[in-house]
């Protein structure tokens, strides 16, 4: 992996300097885990610690100001070459395959820059007057082991259906794409199929679906339904699409979950599964808590667009080693399909343990101690709840979508088009 990092800087012609790639890359990677209340004091740490770990090699540069001018010329293909490397390496992990399917997520989320010149004029507002700029991260994470596969950025208003048009080229075989509602239209679903992606997207109030069955909603549990094209999606060449829609009766009616998918086999995805791959989903959140509030992404603190790039690419990266390394760990020792075991806050300490030098004589393994790094298992008897936030609406749940009878003309379409396919 690391030959091919090194690869990708050499076609893009940069000229060796006192950083090297992998001297380079493990310091931000460290700085990434270490803790520090200014990036100069987690250099300092990051950078003792890769000339530990590299004893042999040129020692790299002293400066803070020279690590960020070598990363700034950093070609992004070297960091994304070593996640392809781990992505590669997720499916010798047991719970890689659940039910005959790879759960995976997609979500998105902000992640707020400093306030600078250069970052305002360059990435622009994504909220209201005065507000901080921002870049946005979609990213697919595997829903049973809780590691990311994949990511994609772009400014604080970029669209997460069309991230997730490019992240579909990194999705696995025998992946099942999980997601909430804010991944809906008609064009999304129909790229989706034509890609042979399986789905299970939740429906909103946005969504209008026609059925065959004259079944009362009060009673609907699942059925087949088509997704009519609008007259825009038409022009694209988009056409009706016969799919399947499941509720999942919640404890208030207001909360049923709706949900789409293309698999028609009730048998291969049945109800009960369907509910729990929507249930897992959680973990996808729970990806963006840990890199905003555990590793302390909530603001980047880089000040230029090249460095923002970077700093966010290495810190997914480390988010990503940090629990597959997890992952690999609770893997070994205990196989079984119960979940992600591992937390990721106990997985740091470990890390930092390492790299501050706080290990003591006698202390198990590193991989012992990462086994060790679980989550709590307490059964938990109440709610969850949040509690208000200031200057923002409550969560409200996505009401459920409109169930229209199919017309006579479009049965007549529908006709047509098996006809034309047969």
């Amino acid at each position: 992996m690391w030959k091919q990092a090194q690869r990708s800087v050499r076609q893009c012609g940069k000229k060796a300097v006192r950083w090297t790639t992998q001297p380079l890359i493990l310091t931000l990677l460290f700085m990434t885990w270490t803790c520090g209340d200014s990036q100069a004091e987690r250099f300092e740490t990051a950078g003792a610690f890769c000339q530990v770990c590299l004893p042999k090699r040129r020692r790299p540069g002293k400066t803070v100001q020279g690590f960020q001018k070598a990363l700034a010329r950093l070609p992004l293909n070297a960091l994304r070459t070593l996640a392809a490397g781990v992505r590669r390496r997720l499916p010798t992990l047991s719970n890689w395959i659940v039910e005959g399917f790879v759960p995976i997520g997609c979500d998105g989320s902000r992640v707020e820059c400093p306030r600078s010149q250069v970052l305002e004029q360059c990435l622009g507002k994504a909220g209201k007057e005065g507000s901080a700029p921002t870049i946005w991260v979609t990213a697919l994470v595997h829903l049973r082991l809780g590691v990311p596969l994949a990511w994609r950025f772009g400014k604080g208003t970029a669209s997460e259906r069309d991230h997730l048009k490019f992240l579909v080229r990194f999705l696995p075989a025998a992946a099942l794409l999980v997601a909430d509602a804010g991944y809906f239209g008609h064009g999304l679903t129909q790229f989706l199929m034509s890609r042979r992606v399986e789905f299970l997207l939740r429906m909103s109030s946005n969504v209008t679906l026609y059925r065959e069955d004259n079944t009362p909603l009060a009673k609907y549990r699942e059925g087949l339904v088509y997704y009519w094209p609008s007259k825009k999606d038409e022009k694209k060449g988009g056409r009706p699409l016969r799919l399947r829609l499941i509720r999942l009766r919640g404890r208030r009616r207001k909360n049923d979950v709706w949900l789409l998918t293309n698999v028609m086999d009730s048998a291969r995805l049945s109800r009960k599964l369907a509910g729990q791959m929507y249930r897992w989903r959680w973990e996808n959140e729970g990806c963006f808590r840990t890199y905003k509030h555990t590793l302390k992404k909530i603001k980047l603190v880089s000040r230029t667009v090249r460095l923002v790039h970077r700093e966010a690419e290495g810190s997914w990266l480390a988010l990503q080693l940090l629990l597959a390394q997890g992952a690999a760990a609770q893997s070994v020792a205990a196989p079984t399909t119960a979940g992600p075991a591992c937390s990721a806050r106990q997985l740091l300490l470990v890390v930092r343990q390492e790299i501050l030098g706080l290990v003591k004589r006698g202390s198990p393994p590193y991989v012992e101690r990462l086994r060790r790094a679980k989550r709590e298992q307490r059964r938990r008897t109440t709610a969850k709840d949040c509690r208000t936030w200031v200057r923002r609406k409550p969560h409200e749940s996505p009401k459920p979508p409109r169930l229209l009878k199919l017309t006579a003309q479009q049965k007549q379409q529908i006709t047509r088009d098996k006809c034309a396919a047969a």
